[in-house]
């Protein structure tokens, strides 16, 4: 395999390292609602499903990410912003179930939904600094 191969494992480390980070903070978030006792029985999402939910999108956004960077890496960025707009929208088509539910008891819940985005958001972000910060 050449440098430049599509197939190779090395300009796909950014996909990696959001799995690795994705998992690890799934473990600290659960651990966090099991030493708080918090139950998430009457979540409209599982915590799993929403984990996995922005972790595909989040997979989605790098791929598009990292084949702008194999083409044009000077539209690595815009493609970031539009990729990120758009999951945005996905995200709140997700949320809206949560957010007609107006009782006290899904608070938690709506907390529990936006710290996952800005979690998942945040990585990305990090993540595609990197990116952008690597000369060619």
């Amino acid at each position: 395999m050449t440098k430049t191969s599509p197939m190779n494992l090395k300009n796909y480390r950014p996909i990696l390292r959001l799995l690795l980070v994705a998992g690890i903070t799934y473990l600290i978030h659960k651990s966090f609602f099991y030493l708080l006792e918090m139950k998430e029985d009457t979540f409209f999402y599982s915590m799993e499903t929403l984990y996995l939910l922005f972790l595909g999108m989040s997979i989605v956004v790098f791929t598009i990410v990292l084949k702008v960077k194999q083409r044009s890496f000077d539209n690595v960025g815009m493609s970031f912003l539009l990729a990120t707009t758009v999951k945005m929208v996905f995200c709140y088509l997700i949320l809206k179930p949560i957010l007609r539910i107006n009782t006290h008891d899904n608070s938690i819940e709506k907390v529990n939904f936006f710290v996952i985005f800005v979690l998942f958001l945040t990585i990305e972000t990090v993540l595609t600094i990197r990116i952008l910060n690597k000369k060619q």
